[in-house]
This record gives C-alpha cells, structure tokens and sequence, in this order.
C-alpha cells in the first residue's frame, strides 16, 4: 500500500511540474506588441458665432467656418515634430474674405510639462485697393491711383492690401492632475499684420476638466477655461501715419491693451460645443486706429492716436459660441 501511495505522490508531482512548465512556455509565447507607428495626421473644423483673435473680432462680429490639416511625426512618445495648414473666413477692411495660416514646430513633454514651440504664418488672400465700391456694406472712396496697395475707406480710415504677417511662439502647459491644468504663452511678430510695428503677446490660462463621472455613462465631458493676455505693439510705418486726418509722419504707436476670456465647453466623442465670453479693455478710438475698421461711426471717439473721433466696437465684449470637431488618424481612424 506505501508503494501504490508513493508511486501516485511521485505521478502527481512529474504531473504539477509538468503543468507548471507549459504555462511558462505559454507565456513566453504571448503576441509581441505592436510596433511603434511614427505617423500621425489631426485635422478638424469648426462653425463659430465670431471669429474672436486676442480680444478682437476678424469676422466684424459674424460666424465663421474654419478647418484645419495637422501631419504629426513623433520621434518617440515625448517628442512630435508637426506641420500644419488651416483656414478661417474672415471680414477685413482690405475687402479680404479668408485667412490661412501655415505653420510648423515641435512638441517637447517632460513628464507634466507639455512644451510647444514655433512659426506661424497669417496669409489674408484676397486683399485689394476699393474705389467706390461696396467694402463690408460701406461704400469705398479716394482713388486707387493714389497707392495700388491701399484701400481708402468712407470713415476715413485706410489698410493694405497685404496684411500677412508671421510669430514665432514659445507655450507650455503643466498638467496638475486628472482635471487640473495651467499654461504661459509667448507670441513675437516683427512685422504684425504688415503694419511695421512689431508685435508681442503673453497670456497665462487656466482649465478645469470635470470628472467623467459627472455625466455618467452617457460619454458627455465638461470643462472650464480661461485665459489672460497681454498684447504689445511698437509703431507702424508711416503708410498708416499719412492717411486722411492723421497727423503721425513716423506712423501710429499702437495701443497696448489686455484681454481676457472664459468659458465652459461640452465634450462627445469627436465634438465640443464651447462657449465663451471675451473681452478688452481697448476703448473705441483706439481700436478704430489699430483695425482700420470699415464700420466704424462718430466724431467723439477721440484719443492721442485717433484725433479723428471716429469708433470701432471690434475690440469689445462678446460672446461666442463654437461648435467643433476634432480627430486623429491613430486614434480616430482605425
């Protein structure tokens, strides 16, 4: 009987080291992981009540489509190189209809801290010199012969026929956690909208991203967001300081101002509904002398830089609403 029990011990212990040898090898045998895929590409678009840029409407305060192409290179997972086109509609003085932009940089990430920096190119085709014809509902005047590059306005104001302009930029974004996050930004333009003042904007922004348990299961996201900024300007060629009743013949020293915005947004799948207050605290006789508007009215808006009175209510409050959606191909596509 010892024999028969030994005999079964020793079967059931060849058995168990057996069994313990084939799930080894099994796991030795699992899939490897897929290869790492360099390549990315984003692209999106999005319906918004007014094109709002730093405080100032480009859309005279009507809804603009826009859209965007974004080609991603990621060297690893903390380091993507990108390039990028993306176009707005737009309503500028100079009769331009659109804006595209180019751009290109690289995207850094050391653990929180997101990096980003860049060139941006703003192209506005389309620009031309009016002789008495409709700009934006208000009749053009003066002759074109006086400068095939400007377009003289009926509220005396005047603007280029080419206003494109590049920044470079330098942004971070510090992740605090799961719904937290904080970011600087840095924008520098030598030339901004080809005015011959140079161009500086920073701003700091905040953004909370709730829970997703706030909505349950139904897949819906929420979030607040804000933003301050500061934009600084030198002063423009004397192109803007010679036109009719100004009296600048080394050009305009554009007014600094400060702007600031906040808002909730929705979040489903690729959408986001955001809607947003914005705001400056640039007066209408400065914002008339720096937009060139074609719309602006009145003799009372007088200010160092604007002795012709006449106001603007481009650079003030409003409210936006934008509908959006956004994907990638890695993500999105597959």
């Amino acid at each position: 009987m010892k024999k028969v029990t030994l005999l079964a011990t020793a079967l059931a212990m060849v058995a168990g080291s057996a069994f313990a040898a084939d799930l080894h090898v099994k796991a030795l045998k699992a899939p490897p992981a897929p290869a790492f895929d360099p390549w990315d590409i984003a692209f999106g678009g999005a319906l918004v009540s007014d094109y709002i840029f730093r405080g100032v409407t480009q859309s005279n305060h009507q809804p603009s489509v826009a859209a965007y192409f974004e080609p991603r290179y990621n060297i690893n997972k903390d380091l993507q190189l990108y390039a990028g086109v993306s176009a707005e509609s737009i309503s500028f003085a100079n009769r331009a209809a659109a804006e595209v932009d180019v751009y290109g940089g690289i995207r850094p990430t050391f653990g929180a801290f997101a990096f980003d920096f860049g060139i941006w190119g703003y192209l506005y085709p389309g620009g031309s010199c009016a002789d008495n014809v409709l700009t934006g509902g208000v009749p053009g005047g003066g002759v074109c012969a006086v400068s095939t590059t400007t377009i003289f306005l009926a509220d005396g104001n005047v603007m280029k026929k080419n206003v494109s302009f590049f920044e470079g930029y330098a942004k971070l974004n510090y992740t605090i956690n799961d719904n937290w996050a904080v970011g600087v930004n840095e924008y520098y333009s030598p030339n901004f909208l080809n005015s011959g003042a140079w161009g500086n904007y920073a701003s700091v922004t905040a953004k909370y991203t709730a829970p997703s348990t706030v909505f349950g299961p139904s897949g819906v996201g929420m979030y607040v967001s804000g933003e301050f900024g500061r934009q600084w300007f030198g002063t423009s060629d004397r192109f803007y300081g010679t036109g009719p009743g100004t009296v600048f013949a080394n050009g305009i020293p554009y007014k600094d101002y400060n702007t600031w915005n906040v808002g909730i947004g929705f979040t489903y799948k690729v959408f986001t509904l955001d809607l947003r207050y914005s705001d400056t605290d640039l007066n209408k006789g400065d914002c008339n002398a720096f937009t060139s508007a074609f719309n602006a009215t009145g003799t009372t808006n007088v200010t160092p830089i604007n002795p012709g009175g006449a106001g603007s209510n481009w650079c003030g409050a409003a409210g936006i609403a934008k509908l959006s959606f956004d994907l990638t191909a890695m993500t999105n596509l597959k």
